[in-house]
């Protein structure tokens, strides 16, 4: 079984000198590539003379996290791809494990590994955490994380699971599936993607797991900074697109008028907060969805149409009124 550990960079030079010497050290059983999304700055020029055993894939235009890795993985023929962000440091004996999975489990086609915070590395991190959920709304959580509040890893969650979705930093899937499922949708851009990615396997009768034994750090927030509004703007947008896109009928639209609604009481805290140009960003990205429906709606098909695709029914409901920060508390 081959594997390709491949880094999405656009003008990361700094980020590739500080954690690429983790990755080469560490993943002796892998090919290493970087794909560069058209950088403007010297990054394939400091690859070429730093490290010169990386491979290097150029794509014409940076088209986002989606088209980059879709570009960047059309020509490897690897039966496992890990897509890797930049800034994350792996550790040692991260990558055998992922790997022994995929070898004993055939219908398991995604794994993500333990996610922990490189500046607090006794807690968890923000994107992806011990693995990924979404509640009946689409809004998603993390066995570690909820919302804002991360929890501190003692070893509660150091068990392989059964997922619903990885985190786009550190997301191993196998070729053949990749290719199957549609590739990630380019009309996400960026944020969300493999969210909407892991459903469609879902659906198409994958599994998706987390692996315990398998450690990496990530920095968070490297390439669009968490309170940026452009980034508020993808994640609103690119929710309603995978809900559009995967939620069963005949509940599809009912559950999306319901989000809408959730998403404008978070315009509406973001005002009291004086936090205008988040609100801004909410109104922008249900005006981008609007002009897009039909052709997210057209999308929709392989839809499991009789299985629950939420863990709980509504993690804000949960959150803010129950007062539950753990996932452990969840019902």
């Amino acid at each position: 079984m081959t594997t390709a550990v491949v880094i999405l960079n656009w003008n990361g030079r700094e980020l590739l000198s500080q954690f690429l010497p983790s990755v080469l050290q560490f993943s002796a059983e892998a090919r290493v590539y970087v794909a560069d999304n058209a950088s403007t700055d010297d990054s394939v020029a400091m690859l070429k003379k730093d490290f010169p055993q990386v491979k290097i894939i150029q794509n014409k235009t940076n088209g986002g996290f989606a088209k980059g890795y879709n570009d960047a993985l059309s020509g490897l023929s690897e039966d496992i791809f890990i897509l890797l962000n930049s800034d994350v440091e792996v550790t040692e004996n991260w990558l055998s494990p992922i790997q022994e999975i995929f070898r004993q489990e055939p219908n398991t086609a995604v794994v993500q590994p333990k996610i922990l915070d490189y500046k607090r590395k006794d807690y968890f991190e923000y994107a992806g955490a011990a693995g990924g959920y979404v509640d009946k709304y689409g809004y998603p959580f993390c066995r570690g994380r909820i919302f804002d509040t991360l929890e501190e890893d003692f070893g509660q969650y150091n068990d392989d699971a059964a997922i619903f979705w990885a985190s786009g930093a550190c997301l191993a899937i196998r070729n053949e599936v990749f290719k199957e499922a549609g590739l990630l949708d380019e009309d996400f851009f960026a944020h969300q993607e493999e969210i909407d990615l892991c459903w469609r396997i879902h659906n198409l009768g994958y599994q998706v797991k987390f692996c315990a034994n398998s450690r990496v750090f990530h920095v968070g927030g490297a390439t669009l900074d968490s309170m940026n509004p452009r980034k508020t703007f993808f994640n609103f947008r690119n929710s309603l697109y995978t809900l559009l896109k995967n939620v069963p009928t005949p509940n599809v639209y009912y559950i999306i008028f319901a989000r809408m609604i959730l998403d404008g009481v978070a315009g509406l805290k973001f005002l009291t907060e004086g936090k205008f140009s988040h609100f801004y960003a909410i109104l922008q990205a249900h005006s981008a969805f609007y002009g897009n429906i039909r052709k997210i709606n057209g999308k929709r098909k392989g839809l499991k149409k009789n299985k629950a695709y939420f863990l709980t029914k509504s993690i804000i409901w949960s959150y803010f009124c129950l007062n539950i920060k753990k996932f452990s508390k969840l019902k």
